[in-house]
């Protein structure tokens, strides 16, 4: 994203998007993390280490389009949880960006069971 201040440009690179939506996404109450997406597969379900993966973000004339690729909690209602992300990820990029999102899209690759959950040595939330 590019744009212009009296004092010169500003540019927000896509990753800087992307970092935003994964860390406004995993946030979100049953989201166990983001998955691999386009690049893993479901195979590959992600904590906080990266979070860049699973997420894609398309900008364009200052609009922006974010695709989330999540694992959620098992128990935990999806669509609810799709919604709470959708907007949770809607409010953070645009209130830190000033990029108006146009569509936040929620792909669910799969359920994290509490076993996985509990042997993930990652840092949690």
């Amino acid at each position: 994203m590019e744009g212009q201040t009296g004092g010169g440009g500003i540019h927000i690179a896509t990753d800087v998007v992307q970092t935003i939506a994964g860390l406004a996404a995993t946030e979100v109450p049953g989201v166990a993390g983001m998955a691999g997406g386009i690049v893993g597969g479901i195979s590959e379900i992600l904590g906080r280490k990266n979070l860049t993966k699973g997420v894609k973000v398309d900008i364009e004339d200052g609009v922006a389009v974010v695709d989330l690729f999540v694992a959620v909690e098992f128990g935990s209602r999806i669509p609810d949880v799709a919604y709470s992300v959708q907007q949770r990820v809607r409010q953070t990029v645009e209130s830190m960006t000033g990029l108006h999102v146009r569509e936040v899209n929620i792909h669910v690759q799969g359920v994290a069971f509490p076993a996985e959950r509990d042997a993930d040595p990652g840092p949690r939330a």
